[in-house]
């Protein structure tokens, strides 16, 4: 087979490297690809926004499978494009991707179908948001309607707090047109817990669970970003919410997708929160998570292009996933400054350290090949993973592999995985 995966994140490496293990996969090209990704695919200089060009490379290629990484071009409809000229593609396409594309739909889809969620509003003005916020409890959560590279949520502890929120978003546009509605939500409070599911339109089926660490600085404290680090499995994800979450989550979201005519191909990743009251979903995203991924699939034991493949052709009944009996933890290597000012074209030293070794993975994210040196090229430079025979173990094998690793400016959180020694 010829595969051709979109993207060129730390999320695209981690698909790169477990399709690059398929038996089945004879070519692997990736577009547009980084540093790392190249190291197990011919990376193409094409953008993910140009479906056209992507399209004609797929054709061209005589690709036989493409597999959609980044939420953007989902929810700009690249599937539809792909499967108009009769290429084979895994991902929701673009009436159903819009379960990430717009909050307020999938609020209203969950409230519609009873899927146990946050209470909320949502706004088109920000003279009607700030008034709402008058009577309303603190703390409370703002989140731009549309996509916002995983940043456009915000948690206000005050009145004044939540009016200039709504004036960011909806007024000066920090986050562009993602802003032009919005939704308030109620707080709640937990364990956050993420699942990541394949899904062929009828049927859902869940991976292993993980946990995900949003904010820019230790001790959840800072912006959101789009993922500092993350773990799996996560121990608060008990047999009983797995249970309880297939029944009246995924399942239930699947359905209403079919019954709403817009039937989800792909993966559904559900953003969780174990609450007093049970769990209830935070967020839905139509794709794979970032950095999530870096420590879901180096657990799987599945060949994932078969798993694609049943997802597309509606027949994900044939499949039993199997992950190992391990843990994997994932800390992020950012640039001083992200999510906000950050510089960019810094040697990274030390990646060679990570050769051979099977315990231990380097997921480039931000990078670049500029002659025989990479360089940093993004907030997010490289994610570092290692697996261990449980979370402690593998958590101090990934900090110390963090060790391995110099460019200037690196920066990174020192307590991924801390929730694990309150498990």
């Amino acid at each position: 087979m010829r595969v051709l995966i979109i993207g060129g994140g730390g999320r695209e490496h981690a698909i790169a490297r477990k399709v690059s293990q398929s038996k089945k996969v004879d070519k692997l090209y990736c577009a547009p690809g980084n540093a790392g990704i190249a190291g197990c695919a011919e990376c193409v200089d094409i953008a993910v926004s140009d479906f056209t060009g992507l399209a004609d490379f797929a054709v061209k290629e005589r690709i036989d499978l493409t597999v959609v990484g980044p939420d953007d071009p989902l929810v700009g409809g690249v599937v539809d494009v792909f499967e108009q000229r009769g290429l084979r593609v895994f991902g929701p396409r673009k009436n159903a991707a819009i379960i990430e594309g717009s909050k307020a739909f999938s609020k209203d889809l969950m409230k519609k179908y009873n899927i146990p969620s946050a209470a909320y509003e949502t706004f088109e003005s920000s003279k009607d948001a700030i008034e709402y916020l008058k009577s309303s409890k603190y703390p409370i959560v703002l989140k731009a309607d549309g996509l916002a590279l995983g940043k456009g949520v915000l948690i206000c502890n005050s009145y004044e707090e939540a009016v200039n929120g709504v004036k960011q978003i909806m007024e000066d546009k920090q986050f562009g047109s993602a802003g032009d509605r919005l939704v308030i939500e109620e707080f709640m409070t937990g364990r956050e817990v993420s699942v990541l599911a394949f899904c062929d339109g009828t049927r859902v089926l869940p991976m292993t669970s993980a946990q995900d660490h949003k904010r820019a600085k230790d001790n959840d404290q800072g912006l959101n970003t789009g993922g500092m680090g993350t773990f799996s499995p996560s121990p608060f994800y008990t047999k009983e919410v797995d249970e309880f979450c297939r029944k009246m989550v995924y399942q239930p979201t699947m359905d209403a997708m079919k019954a709403e005519g817009r039937d989800f191909i792909g993966i559904l990743f559900v953003g969780l929160m174990l609450t007093k009251d049970g769990p209830k979903v935070l967020e839905y995203n139509a794709r794979f998570g970032d950095p999530e991924t870096q420590v879901v699939l180096p657990r799987m034991k599945n060949d994932i292009v078969d798993v694609f493949e049943a997802c597309i052709d509606g027949k994900l009944n044939s499949i039993k996933l199997e992950f190992e009996d391990n843990a994997a933890v994932c800390v992020v290597l950012a640039s001083e400054g992200y999510p906000e000012h950050y510089e960019k074209g810094f040697a990274i030293k030390g990646l060679e350290a990570f050769d051979g070794k099977e315990d231990y993975f380097v997921f480039h994210a931000g990078t670049k090949q500029s002659g025989n040196e990479i360089l940093t090229n993004g907030g997010r430079v490289l994610g570092i993973t290692a697996t261990g025979k449980d979370l402690k173990e593998a958590r101090k094998k990934a900090y110390e592999a963090t060790g391995w690793i110099d460019f200037a400016n690196k920066y990174m959180r020192n307590d991924i995985g801390k929730a694990i020694d309150e498990a």
